[in-house]
């Protein structure tokens, strides 16, 4: 664990309802591959992939705001099972508040993780925040928490990993391993 303000960190975390994620430099590593017919294909981390799919069955909900527009996008929320999808967002901040009240959650339900400029104005709609370790200075001097992973390469699952352990959902859903597999997406 980064910086974090440790006194308040366990506490917040027990509230989280909602994890919304940027893509690019959060759940792959910011790499944009284009060809002459558009995007070609984007890295996704399996480890972040499972953790998604671990904190959709724990009841923790995960939406993706994106400034950019991707089939690739969409292929991998469908296949993770994540239905906020947003994408084309010029003002994260809006679309957050917007998802929010959509969905019924309240500030200090909502986390979010990004890794550059454009997401600082979605850290305002958010009653916590993570970055990346290899995010731009500004985004981690302003966030709560910057996990000891880069973007993607696990960060997101250290950070699911984080609230689902505030919540007491963790050890439980490890035993549900141990058990048998679950048939998770990666």
């Amino acid at each position: 664990l980064g910086k974090t303000r440790c006194g308040i960190v366990q506490e917040k975390l027990t509230k989280i309802k909602l994890l919304a994620l940027d893509v690019d430099g959060v759940l792959t590593d910011g790499t944009i591959n284009i060809g002459d017919n558009g995007e070609l294909f984007k890295g996704f981390n399996a480890k972040d992939g499972l953790g998604i799919s671990c904190a959709l069955r724990s009841g923790l909900q995960v939406a993706i705001i994106t400034g950019r527009k991707s089939a690739i996008i969409h292929k991998r929320a469908a296949e993770l099972g994540i239905t906020m999808l947003r994408e084309g967002v010029k003002d994260k901040y809006a679309e957050l508040v917007k998802v929010a009240e959509e969905f019924g959650f309240t500030q200090e339900q909502i986390a979010y993780m990004g890794d550059d400029l454009n997401d600082l104005p979605a850290f305002k709609a958010a009653g916590f925040t993570f970055a990346p370790q290899d995010a731009v200075s500004e985004v981690l001097s302003n966030a709560d928490c910057v996990v000891k992973k880069d973007g993607g390469r696990g960060a997101v699952r250290f950070a699911i990993e984080m609230i689902l352990k505030a919540q007491n959902k963790w050890e439980k859903l490890v035993a549900s391993y141990l058990e048998s597999g679950q048939g998770d997406k990666q």
